[in-house]
């Protein structure tokens, strides 16, 4: 994730935006099937950015469905529509997400065959081996092709932008609840983040708190134990390699 850049001075707006903006990356992944679990979240400045969603796999990864591409297209556009929706402007933070998603897409269309075009590749890649070993592309296709690719790769992320969009409308709530939180806590981990989304206390700590206070009352241990649900036990979580920031 980078080294942490505390010294940098963030105004409250500008960490409110980065919150808000985390916090969509952080619900769409959440709710995305099949995608690779969430396992930190922060708005403490690291490298270049001002804060970073890691996303962990579960065991090593050696090819990636089509669902799961995806996905992935729909969390990286998670930010940028967290800023629209709740704060009602967008900036200049979602344009490295907006890079790599179309970039994903494109891949999706040229190389992978995964696209309305079928299973063929467009561009051969030729590597310059003189010049520093750089990789160029050469165009093997027709202006029309170019035309029906570009079409394709607009389709893919449009599609998975109103998906994102969808999911976050449906559960505001609960974006803003991530949101908040984050910006008292500023680094969340993968518990803490399923205990947010469930509508759970971020800690046990603070449950343990309440628990005392009624234990105080004459009875309250009896009526506790009989009326009070279980805590939902989580599942852990175990990881792999970072995702968007």
């Amino acid at each position: 994730m980078g080294a942490e850049r505390k010294s940098m001075v963030i105004s409250n707006e500008e960490k409110r935006v980065t919150a808000y903006h985390e916090a969509g990356h952080t619900l769409v992944g959440m709710k995305v099937p099949n995608a690779d679990p969430v396992h930190k979240v922060t708005i403490i400045p690291r490298g270049m950015a001002l804060g970073v969603t890691q996303q962990l796999p579960e065991g090593d990864r050696h090819s990636y469905t089509k669902e799961y591409l995806l996905g992935q297209i729909s969390i990286l556009m998670g930010g940028r529509i967290a800023e629209e929706t709740f704060l009602g402007n967008i900036t200049t933070g979602a344009s490295n997400d907006i890079e790599k998603a179309t970039e994903l897409a494109r891949a999706m269309v040229c190389e992978y065959g995964m696209s309305e075009l079928g299973p063929l590749t467009f561009g051969k890649k030729e590597e310059q081996i003189f010049l520093g070993r750089e990789i160029a592309q050469h165009r093997d296709f027709s202006e029309e092709t170019a035309i029906r690719i570009d079409s394709e790769v607009r389709k893919i992320v449009t599609e998975q932008y109103e998906r994102a969009t969808r999911i976050i409308n449906e559960n505001r709530d609960t974006m803003v609840r991530l949101a908040e939180v984050l910006l008292e806590y500023e680094s969340l981990d993968g518990v803490q983040i399923r205990r947010i989304v469930a509508g759970l206390p971020i800690d046990d700590t603070s449950e343990s708190t309440q628990t005392g206070t009624q234990q105080e009352l004459p009875g309250a241990k009896e009526k506790e134990s009989s009326t009070k649900p279980l805590t939902p036990i989580l599942p852990p979580i175990t990881g792999g390699t970072p995702a968007p920031a």
